[in-house]
């Protein structure tokens, strides 16, 4: 074996190394019986060995291996062919096994290849440099390079472009750009993908007026922008919130005579949607239908997810029976969009209704369908219906995650069953699911709220031995506990140590305490506290003015009520229900 081939196994090695916990595959390699196993069950349906490798060929193409185990088992047998394949078929099938995601696989098998004397080639090199950028291991991608130049190669623009997609993956858009100029230098010109891969990179980290110049740019070196990089621009603008930039750019396009195409649609539809932009959205639709561009389930979902979180629900299922009229099968998304806007409008029976319609048409519920259903009956405070489904996701062999546990635990909190919600948040524990800040904070205020001092003490202390407790929201739940049990001494503690543990009070921390020293008849030390919020740099809220005028209204001191009373609508806010029954 040459040293330069010694050199990429010593570099796979490396990373192998980093692996803590070899996942299956990894340890099938160590057994003979395993790999024997598979070589005879991938042997047994080929007539010679030119019909396994036109298989083997074909499943690359088409990229329907069954699995992976599939995958593994074929290239076991070409392993063991005489004489070998060549190195192009066993490329192809690395390929095909990097496309399905199991990157660490492909090293580890580029390893064992070389194990039986096979050598790599460029492509074959492109593959497992591919496959370390997507690890985050880029660092080895570039020792690649070396290796390509040792075996008397040179790198493809692939190559490089595969590089400059790793440095993007990490962020690092400005090595990016640099490979490229450098390359150029060397004679390689950045292709569709370079700049697609750049634009795509600089839209992640949010740097769209950059990518926007980058256009430019491109138009300067009379290098034309194709559909897919107006897509990517497009896309990020929208997310930015500027539709009217966005809408600006697709005139751009045709006037350049690049047609747009769904994914450009689906964008301006999504941008326009959330900013409530119905009239533009329908002409945008029937622009769509003018160029024959016709409306998927991706367009159809996005409708009925925005109007449905909108309030709009009767819209909504008009837009979801059209989709079906048109012979559009909704996915897992459109049904769940649906069924949270039942929920939002607390129509449970028609959310177990369309629940029910999806398990019908074969559309299997997933944990986000389960925890919007269990969210809805917790709201509305059917808990034993919501535990019931809980239940039911473990028989159907779905994993509640974080949210799911967060939603159930909180409304147990809320029907004072609030043992049942701690013995969850140790099951979810022993499960292996993480809480997280919301679950904390969540079992917390339940405490509190139940008059369970003691054990909310006790999570307070777990918190801070973890160091999960430099946050003003648990301090914000911690002092409003204490201002409702009558503890204001604990309270106002609490609230002139937050500076000293590096925490700044906010319009919450300060609304706690005013309603908390105005429910105790403190209404002087509450009015001083909100004289001071402004030159705190914290503005007070609708709710603060409001908390304030109650309580100088119920101390009788009406000119004090009235004088906040004219700066709180001054400020552009209201008097809430309370506060207008009390003046008017």
């Amino acid at each position: 074996m040459g040293k330069s081939t010694s050199s990429l196994l010593f570099i796979c090695n490396r990373l192998i190394i980093r692996v803590v916990s070899l996942p299956f595959p990894f340890r099938a390699f160590s057994s003979y019986h395993y790999c024997s196993t598979i070589r005879e069950n991938a042997k047994t349906p080929y007539q010679n060995r030119n019909q396994l490798l036109k298989s083997v060929r074909d499943h690359c193409k088409s990229g329907t291996f069954k699995n992976l185990d599939h995958a593994l088992g074929l290239f076991d047998t070409m392993l063991h062919m005489h004489p070998l394949p060549s190195i192009v078929d066993f490329t192809q099938l690395l390929g095909a096994v990097a496309r399905m995601k199991h990157y660490s696989v492909v090293i580890t098998l580029i390893q064992r290849m070389e194990s039986f004397g096979i050598s790599p080639n460029v492509y074959t090199l492109t593959v497992l440099i591919n496959c370390f950028c997507h690890l985050n291991q880029v660092d080895f991608g570039f020792s690649i390079i070396a290796t390509i130049f040792k075996l008397g190669y040179h790198p493809t623009q692939t190559t490089l472009n595969t590089l400059v997609k790793g440095l993007c993956l990490q962020g690092n858009i400005s090595g990016a750009v640099s490979l490229v100029e450098e390359n150029e230098n060397k004679g390689y010109q950045p292709d569709a993908i370079t700049w697609r891969t750049i634009v795509n990179g600089l839209c992640k980290i949010g740097q769209t007026g950059v990518a926007i110049k980058l256009l430019r740019k491109m138009e300067k070196m009379d290098f034309e922008p194709d559909v897919v990089l107006y897509n990517t621009v497009i896309d990020s603008i929208c997310k930015d919130k500027l539709v009217t930039e966005a809408l600006n750019l697709l005139s751009e396009m045709t006037s350049k005579g690049i047609q747009p195409d769904i994914i450009t649609y689906n964008s301006l539809v999504q941008g326009l949607c959330n900013f409530g932009q119905w009239r533009e959205v329908a002409t945008l639709l029937n622009e769509m239908v003018q160029r024959k561009i016709v409306p998927n389930v991706r367009t159809f979902t996005i409708l009925v997810d925005t109007l449905c979180k909108k309030g709009m629900l009767t819209k909504a299922k008009e837009v979801f029976d059209v989709m079906i009229q048109r012979g559009i099968d909704p996915n897992i998304v459109t049904y769940n969009s649906l069924i949270d806007g039942y929920c939002l409008q607390n129509q449970m029976d028609e959310a177990v209704k369309t629940f029910n319609t999806m398990v019908e048409k074969g559309c299997s519920p997933d944990v986000f369908s389960y925890s919007i259903l269990i969210n809805g009956y917790c709201k509305s405070k059917i808990i034993d219906e919501a535990m019931r489904l809980f239940h039911e996701m473990s028989n159907k062999e779905v994993i509640p995650n974080v949210v799911t546990y967060n939603t159930l635990i909180g409304g147990l909190c809320r029907v004072e069953r609030v043992q049942t919600a701690l013995e969850l948040f140790n099951t979810m524990r022993a499960c292996g699911q993480h809480p997280n800040p919301q679950t904390y904070a969540i079992l917390l205020d339940g405490f509190f709220k139940n008059r369970r001092i003691a054990e909310a003490m006790a999570l307070f202390q777990e918190m801070e031995e973890k160091k999960l407790d430099h946050n003003i929201v648990f301090y914000n739940i911690l002092i409003d506990g204490f201002c409702n049990v009558g503890e204001l001494t604990t309270a106002r503690e609490l609230f002139s140590g937050l500076l000293a543990k590096g925490l700044q009070p906010n319009v919450r921390t300060y609304n706690v305490m005013i309603k908390g020293f105005c429910k105790n008849g403190l209404v002087d030390e509450a009015n001083e506290l909100l004289e001071k919020m402004d030159s705190n740099d914290c503005s007070p809220n609708e709710r603060t003015y409001n908390t304030i005028i109650q309580g100088l209204l119920q101390r009788n001191e009406t000119s004090k009520a009235t004088k906040y009373l004219k700066i709180m609508v001054d400020k552009g806010f209201s008097a809430n229900a309370t506060t207008a029954n009390h003046v008017y």
